[in-house]
């Protein structure tokens, strides 16, 4: 009962999203989509993207700019959340979301280096928004943080898009049923690089 639920409301929210993508507004939910992720929202905003090039693969460049923008402005709302207003905001959001427990790991991590991990947790599936808010609370130096924000999500967004350009529709109907692999698989190559 709960997983045919849970199965239900998986395939109406891909259908929605696969809806909206098609749409004529479907620049403005990308924007959006991509906005809140980076600082209150669950749902990634590579998902929506991926709907968008399955039609649109020669916009990759463009599409892909456009969620890469909207989530690095989102990121600093994420980051005003934490530097201005935790207690108001930062707290509510991860409370409701019971992200604790993420919240100590963070610290650690930024204490280790801010920039890798502000760039490691805006290229992978790590919730972006604990890393933003968190890096407001912690006051992590705002250049660091805006050069970190942008080099991961572009990278992140951009290979999104290349993949659709380079492989075409097959490839991003595959991607999108397994974006969270492609992407810890891609950071296993990045990190293989920047070591060797």
């Amino acid at each position: 009962m709960i997983l045919d639920f849970l199965y239900k409301t998986k395939k109406r929210i891909k259908d929605w999203t696969i809806n909206k993508s098609h749409g004529t507004n479907a620049k403005i939910w990308l924007a959006i989509f991509s906005f809140t992720e980076a600082s209150f929202f669950v749902i990634p905003p590579d998902i929506f993207l991926l709907a968008i090039l399955i039609n649109n693969g020669a916009k990759w460049i463009y599409y892909s700019a456009l969620t890469t923008v909207a989530s690095v402005a989102g990121a600093l709302l994420g980051y005003s959340f934490g530097f201005l207003f935790f207690d108001w905001a930062g707290e509510l959001i991860i409370n409701a979301y019971n992200l604790q427990e993420q919240m100590a790991l963070v610290s650690r991590m930024f204490a280790d280096n801010a920039f890798w991990a502000m760039f490691l947790s805006a290229f992978t599936p790590i919730p972006f928004k604990v890393f933003t808010i968190s890096a407001g609370f912690f006051k992590i130096d705002i250049l660091v943080f805006l050069l970190a924000s942008l080099l991961g999500r572009g990278m992140r967004f951009f290979a999104v898009g290349y993949i659709v350009k380079v492989f075409g529709k097959q490839m991003a109907r595959y991607a999108f049923r397994y974006f969270n692999w492609l992407t810890l698989a891609v950071l296993i190559i990045v990190i293989l690089v920047v070591a060797l």
